[in-house]
């Protein structure tokens, strides 16, 4: 295969930023300054930067399920409740836990709310019960009972000098509590639904209460102790409101003048904004968000949450699929979109001329286009089922779509960086599984089908009026037995490949459809294939968790590539055609070297199916996407490595040498010292010995450890784990423990990262070493006591020949007795000193040879 000499084989990449879940519905709020979101996600709370769209901490805790968050005015609380009941404070700039304290409900804590002053917090229940906290001392200090089913809503006076709590529940009612009497004092009955939400006017003398029974009620509150409790005026909205939010006579706002005042916006289930005059109450003015959603006839909801940012004079706005707008007050234009669940990441591709953009396809009818930089989204509606695939042209300037609903899309951008459908393809029967551009031009697209097809298609020439064209099919071939996975175009134009459920992969001629080849091999489906950019073969990677190279020239497999679990879903070509990507059903992505069948690189950053893998036109960047809703966006630190490694082993060289030149001067504090930087524990070890082997070996040492700085003791201490486990280093690397706890104290040594593993890994070795010189102990004093009793044998022998010769007994028996006892030469015996020396050397002799066999 022929490759570029310039070409730098890759060898990693490295994740820049992800795109993840950040809001997964429930509650949110804005910080203080509006700089930051806080999002309910799942089982934890997503902190995310407004402007860039990145997520900078999850508050979390494990085994726990956040139920309900508040955040304090002042920005320097955030206070979450789990499903255990339990109320945790949290340093949210840090993304710390800072305390932890019961909630004392008997049921999950349902809403919260903190006050203007940031000194109090309301909890409501599903206990029917609202507790209000002193949040500095961590008790509450009101238990308010009388609500019916689940406390929905709790929101403080907006004047902190007027302490009274507004509740909704279950039942319809809004209660209005008298916190220095602890008690209800109002009940307010006029909805029919659950109430959703309370707003209040600037003199905070009229009340906005909005439900889900489609009407609005306004409520003055210096009236509100009269028998007569009924709202002054009552709004038909005609729609299910989620929201009210007031709007100071400050802003101006299309439809206003100065005389009007104050107005107030409503959001609700029919997916506009309306503006309303509150002194007439009436609607003067209507957004609509229909253009990034997929409206239902049956009038869902589809905005649950409305905010007013008035920092930032602008309007944010929360959709049923988990999309937060926003929008600027003055020109009502949306400015930004933040996608807060992407659901499947079925297929993506770069965009945009210089690869800014990325177009991706979720489990919805929908494509998002993202912008790299800020993660702005943009929706693009058209499809009335599933977007399955999708493909970019040259230029990044044309996507084309497939989708369930069996047709085919073309999108183009403007210059406004905007896209917009300017084509449509219908005639395939089932959902359009696959698709792709040419590659030399945009003179046609491909489109593969469940209904086993392909079409080639005919892009038509942009309209003047914008209006969407239909494009003509040029070549129907009906290509596999089963469904169509994958089609590639050749970088020619001139070839078509497939891949199938049917196990094979085939090749086709683009201009008439005719078969050239069957690449047949895989023992299940093909979900892949790609043309090489530069040699004359084809990819394919299988459900058989192989992927295969094949010559075009005789349609014969060359090379084989096995290295994943299950299914891989996904190739790529990279580096001119030397390597290959590819990803798996088994969450991991892998990088693979051509000629050597080689896997270089393993990046395991997915929970589950990696469905979809792209490059840019530079290869620097690689993302990859999966069924955990994650897209990961990868760096190829290649280059760099490299020049890092180049300069490491630079400096290492030189490290080394100042090190032998230490060890020559014998300056052995700084010695020991640049070992440890160059992580050498087996120099450091010999240091050691070295210093122990002279003549004031001990005090050196001991001079040495204490000079240290108390990050090199900490490694000569993880160093010493492994010293300790060969015997022959045991002196050496005890006599180093034995310093370094005398001079440390035991609370010193406790607060040392990972002392506890450190010991546990210490005292086996330890507790060997020493049962180990007990035996020698032991084997030294037997000598001792061998050598004491042949001292007691010879002087008995000599005792008993004296006697025998001094009694004059001279008998055959005991002459024999005799002359056995007395030795037959009478050499001198060897001094007792020289005698046991002589044993014991021969001992350790016999013993250090057994150490060397063993």
């Amino acid at each position: 295969m022929s490759s570029s000499s310039t070409t730098i084989l890759k060898s990693n990449y490295e994740i820049t930023s992800k795109i993840e879940a950040l809001y997964t519905g429930g509650k949110i709020q804005f910080s203080g300054d509006e700089e930051y979101v806080f999002c309910l996600c799942t089982e934890k709370v997503q902190v995310v930067q407004v402007d860039s769209g990145k997520i900078v901490h999850s508050l979390e805790e494990e085994g726990d399920v956040i139920s309900c968050f508040a955040s304090s005015p002042d920005d320097q609380y955030l206070v979450t409740a789990g499903k255990n009941l339990l109320l945790r404070q949290w340093d949210w700039k840090e993304g710390k836990q800072t305390k932890t304290w019961k909630a004392i409900h008997v049921a999950p804590i349902s809403s919260m709310v903190f006050d203007s002053t940031s000194t109090l917090l309301a909890t409501g229940s599903s206990d029917s019960t609202i507790k209000v906290w002193d949040i500095v001392k961590q008790y509450y200090t009101h238990n308010l009972k009388g609500s019916k089913g689940v406390v929905s809503l709790v929101q403080f006076h907006p004047n902190s000098e007027v302490l009274q709590l507004f509740s909704a529940s279950d039942d319809c009612k809004i209660r209005i509590w008298d916190l220095n009497k602890s008690r209800c004092i109002v009940v307010l009955e006029s909805h029919f639904s659950v109430v959703t939400s309370l707003a209040f006017n600037s003199s905070h003398k009229t009340m906005i209460s909005s439900s889900r029974d489609n009407v609005l009620n306004m409520w003055d509150l210096e009236n509100i102790h009269q028998p007569n409790r009924k709202p002054p005026r009552t709004i038909p909205c005609y729609e299910g409101v989620e929201s009210v939010v007031m709007v100071t006579g400050d802003q101006s706002l299309p439809g206003f003048s100065d005389k009007d005042g104050e107005c107030f916006i409503t959001a609700g289930s029919k997916g506009q904004l309306r503006f309303w005059n509150l002194k007439t109450g009436k609607c003067v003015h209507t957004l609509s968000v229909k253009e990034s959603l997929n409206i239902d006839d049956d009038n869902s909801q589809h905005i649950v949450h409305a905010t007013l940012c008035e920092k930032k004079n602008m309007l944010s706005v929360v959709t049923f699929d988990h999309n937060i707008m926003m929008y600027d007050l003055q020109t009502l234009k949306k400015t930004k979109q933040l996608v807060g669940y992407n659901d499947d990441i079925l297929d993506m591709c770069f965009a945009g001329p210089d690869n800014k953009h990325l177009a991706v396809a979720t489990n919805s009818n929908d494509i998002r286009i993202y912008e790299m930089d800020t993660l702005d989204c943009r929706i693009l509606s058209g499809h009335s089922n599933i977007v399955l695939s999708l493909d970019v042209n040259t230029d990044g300037c044309k996507i084309v779509t497939g989708s369930k609903d069996n047709e085919v899309r073309i999108w183009n951008m403007d210059t406004a960086n905007h896209y917009s459908c300017v084509a449509v393809g219908k005639g395939h029967t089932h959902a359009v599984s696959t698709v792709a551009w040419s590659r030399t031009g945009d003179e046609f697209v491909v489109s593969g089908s469940q209904d086993s097809t392909i079409k080639v298609w005919t892009v038509p020439q942009s309209n003047a009026d914008l209006s969407v064209a239909n494009m003509i099919v040029k070549v129907t071939e009906k290509v596999h037995d089963k469904d169509v996975n994958s089609v590639a175009v050749s970088p020619n134009d001139k070839l078509l490949a497939t891949g199938s459920q049917d196990k094979t992969a085939k090749v086709w001629r683009t201009k008439d459809g005719t078969l050239l080849g069957t690449l047949r091999g895989h023992k299940r489906g093909v979900w892949c294939v790609q043309f090489s950019p530069v040699d004359q073969c084809i990819v394919s990677a299988s459900g058989d968790s192989t992927i295969k190279i094949w010559a075009l020239s005789d349609m014969t497999c060359v090379k084989t590539f096995e290295g994943h679990s299950s299914s891989v879903l996904k190739v790529m070509f990279v580096s001119r055609g030397m390597q290959l990507v590819s990803s798996g059903s088994d969450g991991l992505v892998k990088l693979w070297t051509i000629k050597t069948n080689e896997c270089v690189k393993t990046f395991d950053q997915h929970n589950d199916k990696v469905w979809c893998i792209a490059a840019n036109r530079t290869e620097e960047l690689l993302l990859s996407g999966g069924a955990d809703s994650v897209i990961n966006i990868w760096k190829d630190v290649t280059l760099e490595e490299q020049q890092q490694a180049h300069e490491e082993s630079e400096k290492t060289i030189l490290m080394e040498q100042e090190l032998s030149n230490l060890l020559y001067d014998k300056k052995y504090i700084d010695a020991v010292g640049l070992a440890i930087t160059l992580d050498q524990p087996w120099r450091v070890l010999k240091i050691f010995k070295d210093m122990l082997l002279s003549q004031e070996g001990r005090e050196q040492l001991e001079h040495t450890i204490k000079a240290l700085r108390e990050d090199q003791i900490d490694a000569v201490v993880r160093y010493i784990v492994d010293w300790n486990t060969n015997a022959k280093n045991t002196h050496t690397s005890q006599t180093v423990l034995s310093i370094i706890l005398k001079s440390k104290s035991p609370y010193d040594l406790m607060e040392r990262p990972n002392i506890k593993e450190t010991i546990e890994a210490i005292l086996p070795y330890t507790e060997r070493h020493m049962r180990r010189m007990n035996r020698l102990l032991q084997q030294s004093e037997f000598l001792e006591y061998t050598w004491q009793r042949m001292k007691l044998s010879s002087a008995t022998d000599s005792h008993l020949q004296r006697y025998n010769l001094h009694s004059g007994n001279h008998c055959g028996v005991q002459k024999h007795r005799t002359r056995k006892l007395t030795p037959k030469s009478h050499k001198p015996r060897r001094p007792k000193e020289p005698v046991k020396s002589l044993l014991l050397g021969s001992f350790h002799h016999h013993h250090h040879q057994h150490q060397q066999q063993k």
